[in-house]
């Protein structure tokens, strides 16, 4: 299972890294005649949202899910306090891109809350999106994953529905590095019963897609990083693409949009379900400061 969760992760990291330099263009013709066919990583422009980054490196969700990683490997596992610590240490002198939850979970620390009632009210699904280093933590505790997850998406994003996304993702996740198909995995982790997220609704809709062309169906679900609309298109990439990680980032890609929250996690969960020879070479050796991520998936998966 180590091995496979080690592919996980990188796999999640992957998938933001492809997206740092077309993340939120929303004009999929201008897209096509950008990048494709997508090869690999693509430097942002200078004016852009993440203006000053370099090709392979991570947006800012991904550098957040990054501090998330060294903390787990630091600590031998997941303590909010510290996650919370070194998060804000890094975010409060941020020189990359900062979002609306990112500015306003900011803000309720410094009245000083504490991470437990810190998070914005954000609906954005990027908050459930950082949680595959704690799967490849915590795979062999449920109950420790849930609430890890869901204290995770909690202190940036205070919101019940996407809160109950990185519940219903981490417990997919796990169900697949346990040996089920990614679209099983799905349909079961639907099952645990959410109070808040029309979970079992949108699982339906994005499961009913996977027939369709990536960029269409997700054009029809809605680009941006709002979890009504994220969550179906993120549904839709692990049912269409369940087979093919290089096809299912490369296409996210494409569709535009968040391309960068949703590639987080279909990274991880079709990476979770194919092993390492599913990542291209190139993919690897070009993500920035892969040595370093590499040995904290180590020291977590250990």
């Amino acid at each position: 299972m180590s091995e496979k969760a080690k592919t996980m992760v990188l796999a999640s990291f992957i998938g933001d890294a492809l997206a740092l330099g077309p993340h939120w263009e929303y004009d999929t013709e201008a897209l096509r005649r950008r990048y494709e066919p997508l090869s690999g990583y693509v430097a942002p422009a200078p004016d852009g949202y993440h203006g000053g980054k370099k090709a392979g490196e991570l947006t800012h969700y991904g550098d957040q899910t990054r501090i998330l990683l060294r903390s787990l490997a630091e600590r031998g596992g997941f303590d909010l306090g510290d996650y919370a610590a070194k998060w804000l240490a890094r975010m409060r002198g941020y020189d990359g891109y900062i979002d609306g939850a990112t500015r306003m979970t900011l803000k309720i620390f410094d009245f000083g809350e504490g991470p437990g009632e810190s998070g914005s009210n954000s609906n954005d699904l990027a908050g459930a999106a950082r949680i595959a280093p704690l799967v490849g933590a915590l795979s062999h505790d449920l109950p420790a994953l849930v609430a890890a997850a869901r204290a995770q998406t909690k202190m940036t994003h205070n919101h019940a529905q996407v809160i109950e996304a990185a519940e219903f993702f981490a417990r997919t996740a796990r169900m697949v590095l346990d040996g089920k198909y990614p679209r099983e995995a799905l349909v079961l982790a639907a099952e645990a019963g959410y109070a808040s997220a029309p979970i079992e609704r949108w699982l339906a809709a994005g499961l009913e897609s996977a027939g369709e062309d990536t960029v269409t169906a997700i054009g029809r679900f809605g680009q941006s990083c709002h979890i009504n609309e994220a969550f179906p298109a993120v549904i839709h990439l692990i049912a269409r693409h369940g087979r093919d990680l290089a096809a299912c980032l490369r296409q996210n890609v494409m569709a535009g949009g968040d391309s960068a929250a949703r590639g987080l996690l279909a990274g991880m969960v079709v990476g979770a379900a194919l092993g390492r020879g599913a990542i291209p070479e190139d993919w690897l050796r070009g993500l920035a400061d892969r040595q370093s991520i590499e040995a904290d998936v180590d020291a977590v998966c250990r």
